[in-house]
């Protein structure tokens, strides 16, 4: 952890190498919140095409299951033709036999077999209307698709547009802090970029009421008179922040100037 120590400025005040600094952090703020924004918006695409998938998928398994009732049905109409056939044999049969004994053998074989064809019948029946159910269930798959094929189209070319915005508006902002960054102290923004590095946030803040504003934890006296003097960089005990005095005069007019001051700017 960055301790509470005093780190050496060139030239300038401790507030003019800060004030650079500063600036730099307002342009990567905004280029963090970007990059969160183009995130989400990244995170929609793949919502939709999710969508999308999960819809061609109940369409390919609904094709199927339809194609396993087709194939069911025509398997029992086969069996259907083999009784048929064999009813034919057997009435063929019954014509030509004399013995009652005999006739009656067949008279039940024949009996066996015509259940036998109406239970096929009947799960034919069964499946012919499931397969009617299905197919339905397939048509309003093949609409919700189609539907949200054409609406997504839309939703993906509005997210497009605004990632190519996001992008270019990155790239000014990038441009920008490229330009500044070779007006910063090298080694004060070597500290900080290592410091926003790991936190993905504001680190150099100011105090506030004798408290970091970073962690929101109270600082003692002798640490806010340290801040106070600007003469040497200032890291908070807690959390290793950089620390700043927010009223000085060499910040109004800027992003980080306190309201308080702002009010007092306005009133005068």
């Amino acid at each position: 952890m960055v301790t509470l120590s005093s780190f050496p400025i060139r030239e300038n005040s401790m507030l003019e190498v800060l004030k650079v600094v500063l600036q730099i952090q307002e342009l990567d703020m905004k280029m963090i919140r970007l990059m969160r924004i183009k995130k989400e918006r990244f995170k929609e695409l793949d919502q939709i095409a999710s969508l999308r998938k999960e819809l061609h998928q109940q369409l390919t398994e609904k094709e199927k299951e339809i194609e396993e009732l087709n194939k069911n049905i025509r398997a029992f109409e086969s069996k259907i033709e083999e009784i048929n056939i064999r009813l034919k044999s057997l009435e063929d049969k019954q014509n030509h036999i004399k013995k009652a004994d005999e006739f009656n053998a067949l008279t039940q074989e024949m009996t066996s077999a015509e259940r036998e064809r109406i239970f096929i019948e009947q799960k034919i029946s069964d499946l012919v209307d499931r397969r009617v159910l299905e197919e339905e269930l397939l048509e309003k798959i093949k609409a919700s698709l189609t539907t949200s094929e054409h609406s997504s189209q839309a939703l993906e070319n509005e997210i497009q547009a605004s990632i190519k915005m996001i992008n270019d508006e990155g790239s000014q902002l990038k441009k920008e802090r490229d330009e500044l960054a070779q007006t910063a102290d090298p080694d004060t923004l070597q500290i900080y970029e290592r410091l926003l590095r790991n936190k993905k946030d504001r680190v150099v803040v100011p105090i506030e009421n004798r408290t970091c504003s970073g962690c929101h934890i109270v600082l003692t006296a002798q640490h806010e008179n340290l801040v106070r003097k600007g003469e040497n960089l200032v890291f908070c005990e807690h959390c290793s922040r950089i620390h700043y005095w927010q009223e000085s005069e060499l910040l109004e007019g800027t992003a980080t100037a306190t309201k308080r001051r702002r009010r007092r700017m306005v009133g005068a």
